[in-house]
């Protein structure tokens, strides 16, 4: 069963964000690659900007044990903050999967 955790930004720079807030997006993304990878929980699936937020996109067998790996990242990262993530304790398939908001 694939799990995920959707990661849902709050841009101010504008529809889809600044320049710079988009570069430091960019971080983020390569930083969550890479703890996930590490930690051999998922992977990190990629991104949507647009409506003045970016959506991170994160899979793998253990929506909890994803975001406690990335949850550091994200509470570390200037542009994350005022975010908050959906954890989706189900395939999305199953539509009585349960999900959980966190926010930082």
């Amino acid at each position: 069963m694939e799990q995920a955790v959707i990661v849902y930004l709050i841009l101010r720079g504008g529809q889809f964000g600044a320049p710079h807030e988009r570069q430091s997006v960019q971080v983020l993304e390569d930083r969550l690659q890479q703890v996930v990878s590490y930690a051999g929980v998922g992977e990190f699936d990629g991104d949507q900007f647009g409506e003045g937020k970016c959506t991170l996109y994160l899979y793998g067998p253990d929506a909890e044990k994803l975001f406690l790996v990335i949850e550091p990242v994200l509470r570390s990262a200037p542009v994350a903050a005022g975010g908050y993530a959906i954890k989706r304790l189900g395939a999305a398939v199953d539509l009585d999967a349960k999900e959980v908001r966190v926010s930082w």
